[in-house]
């Protein structure tokens, strides 16, 4: 990813802004290919088998799949025995051969020029693996007395219903009210049941294969989203004005938001934006998704299509991060479709002048692509989609469906903030969002308009939670107090998971900027108190975004640019462009455009008449014929 050019106007793709639903979550498959052609020589042998030999007695024997030029022949079982290997079975089809032997003569016999290819046999797993990959059951084991699980806090997931009676959920819906009009409470679109599951299921099913993140969480529903995936912005308003009112009868100290309307109004006036604040100032997390609207209908990267209510600062607004189903981080990407920053609602002054937001999200990401949660019985999706089917069980209270999406990765968010609130009931939302930026791993090659902070790293985040002083809200704290609890000190900011081990972000996200420093997590600033934005901690002098001293100490360095990380720390990497303020058309007032590989979209067009849709994205020629924002869907 290069510079930018200087002043290079932006080519909106109009057709494609009018083109987008009103929607936050699912995407029935990625088909994006990943794997490029290798276009002539190529490393002959896998990473993590390389490793392995590494780590490894030169004599011990390995288990590995040997990948043939051409056709498997003689010359290789040859080989295959002169380096005292054996080939443990010959398949009917495919050229490949199973193959043992000794960890020195691997790498001899991928000199051959008849080998294409050695990987390690790997072991084969479910690939409901969020709970490892996310550093979840790990973080779980770092309470003393009982597991961080969740218990105790509530969260509200506002969605289109949950199946209760599923395994996943062990009798912990504890409140269920539709906002739909439709008088029931159960999930008959199949939306609801399966984020649910992802923040809050227990591991009843397939021996915790599928398990959730907070799984002993007190669970709320709230249903906005009908039978078909349809709702309303006055629909999702009143859920979250319910939540105001009774959070206190069910400890609801987490909201998640898998759903969400195109961001037209600046977060200054829209009302999602509002009602979100009002949650988060009287002291409740709000997790939204970004989002899926990172590429066009040609495949083309995208920026400036988060969602609302995800384009408010005081919301976590999270983008998805595709795992490919293994459990190790080193091989993490942001999904194609995730939605990618800056927020692009506005507000017009008296001349007609549009000022866009222009917040650097989503704040991180988290895993979203392919993730097998509950199924509820009988629910549109799969009965209009059966390849979501996961087929786990024939039961309808144990069954498990795949969906991809900001949608499924928004509530690994919602459960990893409710075990941190768990170990420590006295954060507040913004220091709940600092931790998770502070501990996020950066994946390497992407910049935060993509990533935000980094994937989540839920040990590391509880870990942290765990160093804060518990008294907060209690004492009335100045900048520069001591942020961690007495005796404690700032934890290794470093987490492994899986055998990969990655440093910690270190930093958090500030409005168009980023402050770094190990003082964010030692010393309380005051943009952690309730009532206060993030943002609010920059101010502008001669072009150039900076700290204000009323809101946030001494040792936090801001950053002048936004990086494109080498997957170290927030402030590693190679130059993206220069933070600051961006104006009306997308060029920036620094260095160039932001578009240095992608468009930057306009303001985007409210579609029909205002209808959320629960979390599938519009085909074009139906919304753009009929202006019909109730039943879109398309598979990416």
């Amino acid at each position: 990813m290069g510079i930018p050019r200087r002043h290079r106007r932006t080519t909106l793709k109009s057709l494609f802004t009018l083109l987008l639903c009103l929607v936050a979550g699912i995407i029935l498959a990625d088909r994006s290919a990943h794997k490029a052609s290798a276009g002539g020589s190529h490393d002959k042998i896998s990473a993590d088998l390389k490793k392995k030999i590494q780590t490894t007695n030169s004599g011990d024997m390995i288990d590995v799949i040997v990948v043939p030029v051409g056709g498997w022949n003689g010359t290789l079982d040859s080989e295959v025995g002169n380096n005292s290997g054996k080939i443990k079975k010959n398949f009917s089809k495919l050229n490949s051969r199973p193959v043992q032997m000794p960890a020195y003569a691997i790498s001899n016999l991928a000199k051959s020029p008849d080998v294409d290819y050695v990987a390690l046999d790997r072991p084969l797993k479910s690939l409901g693996h969020v709970s490892l990959t996310t550093g979840t059951d790990a973080a779980r084991s770092l309470g003393i007395l009982t597991k961080y699980e969740g218990t105790g806090v509530g969260i509200a997931v506002i969605d289109s219903g949950i199946y209760v009676n599923h395994a996943s959920f062990g009798g912990r819906v504890a409140f269920s009210k539709d906002f739909t009009g439709e008088g029931r409470t159960d999930d008959p679109y199949g939306h609801g049941t399966h984020v649910a599951s992802i923040a809050a299921g227990n591991g009843a099913v397939s021996s915790g294969a599928y398990q959730g993140i907070a799984s002993n969480s007190k669970i709320v529903s709230l249903r906005v989203l009908d039978s078909q995936g349809r709702g309303s912005v006055s629909s999702l308003l009143g859920a979250l004005d319910w939540v105001l009112a009774n959070r206190a009868a069910h400890n609801i100290r987490v909201v998640n938001i898998s759903l969400g309307t195109t961001a037209i109004d600046s977060y200054l006036y829209d009302p999602l934006c509002q009602a979100a604040r009002r949650l988060v100032n009287a002291g409740v997390v709000v997790v939204a998704a970004s989002g899926n609207e990172g590429k066009d209908g040609s495949g083309r990267e995208i920026y400036g299509q988060v969602h609302s209510p995800g384009n408010e600062p005081s919301v976590i607004t999270v983008g998805a991060s595709n795992s490919f189903g293994s459990d190790l981080r080193s091989d993490d990407i942001v999904t194609t479709y995730s939605s990618r920053g800056p927020t692009r609602s506005f507000w017009s002054d008296p001349n007609g002048t549009r000022h866009y937001d222009n917040l650097i999200k989503p704040d991180l990401v988290a895993p979203g692509n392919k993730i097998i949660a509950a199924q509820s019985p009988g629910n549109y999706l799969v009965l209009n989609n059966p390849s979501l089917d996961a087929n786990v069980s024939g039961s309808d209270t144990r069954a498990q469906m795949y969906l991809s999406g900001t949608s499924m990765a928004a509530p690994v968010v919602s459960g990893a903030a409710a075990m941190m609130l768990q170990a420590n009931p006295s954060l507040t939302p913004n220091l709940v969002k600092a931790i998770l930026s502070y501990t996020a791993q950066p994946l390497m090659g992407f910049n935060p308009l993509q990533q935000g902070a980094g994937e989540i790293n839920v040990e590391g985040a509880v870990r942290m939670a765990k160093a804060v002083r518990s008294d907060l809200g209690l004492v009335n704290l100045v900048i520069g107090s001591p942020l961690l609890c007495p005796g404690c000190s700032l934890p290794t900011q470093q987490t492994t998971i899986a055998g990969f081990s990655f440093q910690w972000s270190q930093g958090v996200i500030f409005d168009q900027t980023y402050g770094t420093g190990a003082t964010l997590m030692t010393q309380y600033q005051k943009v952690y108190a309730l009532g206060v934005l993030m943002g609010d901690a920059t101010v502008e002098s001669n072009g150039v975004l900076i700290g204000d001293g009323v809101l946030i100490g001494d040792g936090v360095l801001m950053g002048d640019t936004l990086l494109t990380s080498d997957g170290t720390t927030m402030n590693g990497g190679t130059y993206f462009y220069g933070t600051g303020v961006l104006i009306g058309d997308g060029v920036l007032l620094g260095d160039g455009v932001l578009i240095g590989d992608g468009v930057l979209m306009g303001d985007g067009v409210l579609m029909g008449d205002g209808v959320l849709i629960g979390d599938v994205a519009s085909q074009a020629a139906h919304a753009l014929t009929h202006g019909d924002a109730t039943a879109c869907m398309v598979a990416n």
